[in-house]
């Protein structure tokens, strides 16, 4: 199996060196860009397993570039900026983001992200192999292209909004918590973050449409994907 590579994207060099250093010893292969123009003239010449990405660069920020890989991969993305406001990870995830640290963060912090992310991603890739479809009612799942259907017609859905409602799926009518759903769906032990798992489950509900209501809320405990019959 070829190592995994990693694409560094920051314009402060200590920050990429910081990175480096803290990951390198995990054996990935590792790539760095200083300013948004290179992280995409890099990123088209080859392939990467996981890309780490600062929001505010000179010349195009990281809004901007994940915009652009986002026309034509799926890699994982973990954004990394200053601000820390609710609004900007929103914003993020929108686009796709997988996970998002706010500076100053511990470098421990990122490479367990970054190995969980690597880790979730290759069996869900190796999802459909054996050809299942779930469909409940005008809802439609089919996990070995990760598209879900509405009536018939494709929807759009961010890689963890897609990673969300698989995880429902394959548990459904079963309760997870925040702290569970945080474990399972990002990899890595709850630490704080259970408006990263509400803001999700919001956008998939947008996302679903009248569906939504298959995605229930249980007060005091967490979400639980309700749907009659085995699929």
């Amino acid at each position: 199996m070829e190592k995994a590579r990693i694409l560094i994207v920051d314009d402060e060099a200590r920050i990429r060196e910081m990175i480096r250093e803290y990951i390198s010893s995990e054996g990935y292969e590792i790539d760095e860009a200083e300013n948004g123009i290179e992280a995409l003239e890099i990123f088209q010449q080859r392939e990467y397993t996981l890309i780490i990405l600062d929001v505010m660069m000179p010349r195009m920020d990281g809004w901007s570039v994940c915009r652009e890989i986002r026309k034509t991969s799926q890699v994982p993305v973990i954004m990394l900026t200053a601000r820390g406001e609710e609004y900007d990870k929103l914003f993020g995830f929108e686009l796709g983001v997988d996970d998002y640290l706010v500076k100053p963060f511990s470098p421990k912090e990122l490479l367990a992200r970054m190995k969980a992310i690597i880790r979730r991603s290759l069996p869900l890739q190796e999802d459909g192999s054996k050809g299942i479809k779930y469909k409940y009612e005008g809802l439609e799942i089919d996990p070995n292209a990760r598209n879900v259907y509405v009536h018939g017609e494709l929807i759009s859905l961010t890689p963890k909004e897609y990673e969300l409602l698989n995880f429902f799926v394959q548990n459904r009518n079963r309760v997870f918590s925040r702290e569970q759903l945080l474990n399972a769906v990002w990899g890595y032990d709850f630490i704080g973050e259970d408006r990263t798992v509400d803001t999700h489950v919001k956008m998939l509900r947008e996302s679903l449409g009248e569906y939504r209501r298959f995605i229930v809320t249980v007060w005091g405990t967490g979400y639980k994907f309700e749907v009659e019959g085995r699929k």
